[in-house]
C-alpha cells in the first residue's frame, strides 16, 4: 500500500466520519435529536442560533459536523477527477461517496422534520433509524474503499469469484442486518432504558422491548458464520494481506461479541453504546476491506489497478497534493 496525499486524505476522512457517526449517535442517547425543533436547515429557526439548552449545543455541533463532512467529500470528489484517470476505481468510490453523503443528509433531515427524534416511539422511528444505520455502514464502506483503491488497491472484480463470492456476500448481508437490528435496539435501550441485566423481556408492552430478543441472536449467529466465511477466504485466496484482513475481521467481531455482552450487563450506558457502535463500524469496515481484497483484480491482471494522471503516485504527491 502506498500513501499518497491523497490516500492520507481519504483515510482521514474516513476517520473523521465516524467521529460524526459517534456524535450523531451521542445525539439520539443523551436525547438531544430535538435539540433544534422540528427546523431543518435552520436551528430553531435561526441561521446563527443562541443555544440555551444543552440539547441545542449537542444537536447544533453535529449539524455542524456534519456539514463539514459535506463539504469535504465533495473536495475529495473534484480532488478525485483531478487527480485520477476516467475508468479509475478512485473515482467511482468518490462518486459513491457523494451520493450517500447526500442521502445520509437527507435521512437525518428527515427525522428532525418528520419528528422521528426525542421520545417519539412509533415504528416508523424504528424504520427511519434502521435506515439510517444501513446507509452510515454504505457511506463508510464507499469511503473505505476510495482510500484502499487510492492507496493501490486493486479494482474489484463481483462475477465468477465463486465460493469467495458467496461467502462474503453473505457475511455483508448478515453484518446488514446485525446493525440495522441493533440500531432498533439501541432506540429502544434509549427510551426504555433497563433496569436490570437481561433482555427485559418479562411484563414488557412496547414492541421495542419486546424486540430486544432479536439483536443478540441475529449478531451471534452472524459472528459464528463470519468466522467461518473468513477462514474459507484466508484457503480460497491464500494471498497475505487477505489473510491479515481475514484475522482482522475475526478478531474485531470476537471483541465486538464481548461489547455487545458487556452492553447488557451494564444496562446500555452512554459510553457502551458508543463503544459498541464504533466497534461494529470498524468491524464492518474490516469486512468491506477484506471482499475488496478477495476479490481484486490483480490475480488476473497482475497490477495493483489504476494509478492517477502522470508517470505514477510520486508524481501525484509533488504535483498533485
Amino acid at each position: 500500500m502506498t500513501l499518497n496525499r491523497f490516500a492520507k486524505f481519504a483515510w482521514g476522512l474516513l476517520a473523521y466520519n465516524l467521529a460524526v457517526v459517534l456524535w450523531g449517535a451521542f445525539v439520539r442517547a443523551s436525547g438531544s435529536g430535538a435539540g433544534c425543533g422540528s427546523h431543518w436547515p435552520l436551528c430553531n429557526g435561526q441561521v446563527v442560533p443562541r443555544p440555551e439548552r444543552l440539547e441545542t449545543m449537542i444537536e447544533l455541533a453535529h449539524r455542524v459536523s456534519s456539514a463539514v463532512d459535506g463539504l469535504l467529500v465533495l473536495g475529495m470528489l473534484a480532488w478525485a477527477f483531478r487527480a485520477w484517470p476516467k475508468g479509475s476505481p478512485v473515482r467511482l468510490g468518490a462518486v459513491l461517496s457523494t451520493v450517500l453523503i447526500v442521502t445520509e443528509g437527507l435521512i437525518g433531515a428527515g427525522l428532525v422534520l418528520f419528528e422521528m427524534v426525542a421520545e417519539n416511539r412509533s415504528a416508523a422511528r424504528a424504520w427511519w433509524m434502521a435506515a439510517h444505520l444501513v446507509n452510515t455502514f454504505f457511506l463508510l464502506a464507499a469511503l473505505g474503499l476510495t482510500a484502499w483503491w487510492a492507496s493501490g488497491g486493486a479494482r474489484v472484480r463481483l462475477r465468477g469469484q465463486g465460493a469467495a463470492g458467496w461467502l462474503l456476500w453473505t457475511a455483508i448481508a448478515g453484518t446488514l442486518l446485525v446493525g440495522a437490528t441493533g440500531a432498533v435496539t439501541a432506540l429502544g435501550d434509549t427510551l426504555f432504558p433497563k433496569t436490570s441485566p437481561g433482555l427485559g423481556l418479562s411484563g414488557t408492552r412496547h414492541f421495542l422491548e419486546r424486540l430486544r430478543i432479536v439483536h443478540p441472536f441475529v449478531a451471534v449467529a452472524t459472528a459464528l458464520y463470519v468466522f467461518a466465511a473468513a477462514r474459507g477466504v484466508r484457503r480460497l485466496r491464500p494471498d497475505a494481506v487477505t489473510a491479515r484482513l481475514a484475522a482482522v475481521v475475526s478478531a474485531l467481531f470476537a471483541v465486538q461479541l464481548g461489547a455487545g455482552a458487556l452492553n447488557v450487563v451494564l444496562l446500555a450506558p452512554t459510553w457502551m453504546q458508543l463503544v459498541h457502535l464504533l466497534l461494529a463500524d470498524l468491524a464492518w469496515l474490516a469486512l468491506v476491506l477484506l471482499a475488496a481484497s478477495a476479490w481484486a483484480e490483480r490475480a488476473e491482471a497482475g497490477t495493483g489497478g489504476v494509478e492517477p494522471r502522470g508517470a505514477g503516485i510520486p508524481e501525484l504527491v509533488s504535483l498533485r497534493g
